[in-house]
């Protein structure tokens, strides 16, 4: 197995996290909804306050070789509160390409965003995941993780859009 690196990403790993951002999308069968430019992405993540940090994960090069590091894997995160718990890290994406899954990659994300947690304080690490797939709540469970639609009954609801403009009467 080559050589895996998470870090912090740069603002210069613009581009390479929107190309994962859509292949997530097309792997969750939601491509259509991917609005996101590489521009908003630097502007939100990498000013004076930023609505998201995010890792990546790359494959180092082997000694000698002319190309650089490749980003194969990301995962976004920010921070909520609850009001029962207090500080909590939420997990919003968490991507390894095909051809780089099973080797512990995304393990080693979700273990450096519980690193994240841990330092900042958190009380909790909180992520969401669509009902067919199976595999990472697999991967989750087996980490540590405990499913609250199992468990409490809770259900996530987004008002978005229309919605929200109703909402806000605009």
């Amino acid at each position: 197995m080559a050589s895996v690196r998470i870090r912090e990403a740069k603002e210069g790993d613009c581009g390479d996290i929107l190309r994962l951002i859509r292949e997530l999308a097309d792997f969750e069968k939601l491509s259509d909804q991917v609005k996101i430019s590489e521009e908003a992405l630097r502007a939100d993540g990498f000013g004076d306050n930023p609505f998201y940090h995010c890792l990546v994960a790359e494959i180092l090069p082997a000694p000698g070789k002319l190309l650089g590091p490749c980003v194969v894997g990301y995962g976004i995160y920010y921070f909520i509160y609850s009001t029962w718990k207090g500080r909590t890290i939420y997990l919003e994406d968490i991507y390894v390409m095909p051809e780089y899954r099973g080797q512990g990659i995304g393990s080693k994300i979700i273990k450096k965003v519980a690193e994240v947690a841990l330092d900042k304080g958190c009380s909790q690490f909180r992520l969401a995941v669509l009902d067919w797939n199976q595999r990472a709540m697999d991967l989750y469970k087996a980490l540590g993780a405990q499913d609250l639609t199992e468990a409490e009954g809770w259900h996530f609801f987004c008002f978005q859009g229309e919605a929200t403009r109703k909402l806000a009467g605009k």
